[in-house]
């Protein structure tokens, strides 16, 4: 090669592809960086809001971060760079406030939350009062919830099997669109139309007719949910299946369900979550009651989400207290249940050969 040709190659700029680098703590320093020029601009400025600091610091990150790395990487690579700490600063916003709620809850539920406070109900003990417990309040929670989803969930799983393997024509469309309806109904609504039931038969407030409340609010979120899980399980499957003269509904049965079983726990587990928090319809049906009713079909029943307003709205030390504790403990009680649904959801799935 002449030598020409290797002064010329010579000159020829390095590739962009294998420029210069930050290294890969340079995030983090950037991070440190902004925090702190954050928190000089939020004292400066005489902000109290740790929140305006933190959005402060999230601003203050993504414009270094582009300068940064356009002036040593290129353009190019700081815009990937920016993409990045637009997601990373999208997941701190949604980590932060949950983070904050699990705290708080836990440092003040903590105070008065043993044994006791889970053994015994209110009885005779004020609001002002301390002492006390939710025996009841989850005696009731169990029982409503429970027969809530016995309700629902086989209402709303026979419902999207209908949808999705014989629905056709103007009834499915008419089934889909009351779908979408009552997904959309709020819970006061709901407890409304039982309420109304209650009164034309003059029943009086007992846990079961909060059960069928709480059961109108989860039906739409099974059969959506289950729809979702069997339009996902393939064709190819059913196919075989039929092939081989099994009838439909011992495909649907024998394959069908089996392959989709964890979809449809976890979205069962999802709308137990959503009814096991809500409150108007237990206020207006289940009326709350301050001794244990074991009986969900005669009396007025406790629920945790309506002992927790009660508490709270009481306005003393020892009513927040327990307000919390109650708090704490119906978060615990979601968290088991999708721990449970996670451990069926993975026996009942199905098993796949090496």
């Amino acid at each position: 090669m002449s030598h020409s040709a290797n002064a010329a190659i010579a000159e020829r700029p390095a590739s962009t592809l294998r420029g210069a680098r930050l290294p890969q703590w340079s995030p983090w320093v950037i991070a440190a960086g902004s925090l702190a020029v954050a928190v000089a601009i939020g004292l400066g400025a005489g902000l109290d809001s740790k929140v305006q600091w933190g959005l402060i610091a999230g601003l203050i990150f993504l414009v270094a971060t582009y300068v940064i790395a356009a002036s040593v990487e290129g353009r190019r690579q700081a815009k990937d760079r920016i993409a990045t700490g637009l997601v990373w600063v999208a997941f701190l916003l949604a980590v932060v406030p949950l983070v904050s709620l699990v705290w708080v809850t836990i440092s003040r539920g903590v105070k008065v939350l043993d044994v006791y406070f889970l053994t015994h109900s209110m009885g005779i003990v004020a609001d002002s009062q301390p002492g006390g417990g939710i025996y009841h309040a989850i005696i009731g929670s169990l029982e409503q919830v429970g027969l809530a989803t016995l309700i629902a969930a086989p209402i709303g799983i026979l419902t999207a099997i209908y949808l999705v393997e014989y629905g056709r024509g103007k009834l499915a469309r008419a089934v889909t669109f009351f779908v979408d309806v009552m997904t959309g109904v709020p819970s006061i609504v709901a407890g409304l139309f039982i309420l109304s039931l209650m009164l034309i038969f003059k029943l009086e407030p007992f846990g079961f007719a909060g059960s069928l409340a709480l059961a109108i609010l989860m039906m739409p979120v099974v059969v959506r949910s289950t729809e979702e899980m069997l339009k996902l399980v393939p064709n190819e499957l059913r196919e075989a299946s039929l092939a081989l003269g099994v009838p439909k509904w011992r495909t649907i049965l024998k394959v069908v369900l089996p392959t989709s079983i964890g979809g449809i726990t976890t979205g069962i587990m999802l709308a137990i979550a959503r009814i096991t928090g809500e409150t108007a319809p237990v206020l207006l049906l289940v009326f709350g009651n301050r001794f244990i009713n074991n009986n969900p079909f005669e009396g007025a029943q406790q629920s945790l989400p309506l002992y927790i307003y009660q508490q709270y709205a009481a306005g003393a030390d020892a009513s927040y207290d327990r307000a919390w504790a109650a708090s704490l403990t119906l978060i615990a009680f979601v968290m088991i249940l999708n721990l449970v649904a996670r451990g069926i959801a993975r026996w009942k799935a199905p098993k796949t050969g090496r």
